[in-house]
């Protein structure tokens, strides 16, 4: 979903760019863009996080049936 977000708003960028917009225009899809980019990797390392979380309850879990 955010993925193609970011894929519609490049594509918008890229328009804008070769359409010879103004610059004000071309710099607000830029900025709406990093914004979306930003999104995106926030979302990974929470994602990343949540899963390194889990990992290492199950591994508790193991030790403590072991012991």
């Amino acid at each position: 979903m955010l993925e193609q977000e970011i894929q519609r708003k490049r594509e918008e960028l890229n328009e804008s760019i070769e359409k010879n917009k103004e610059y004000d225009d071309v710099y607000r899809l830029s900025v709406e863009l990093d914004d979306l980019i930003d999104e995106f990797y926030r979302k990974s390392k929470e994602k990343e996080k949540t899963k390194n979380i889990l990992k290492s309850r199950k591994g508790l879990r193991k030790v403590l049936y072991i012991a």
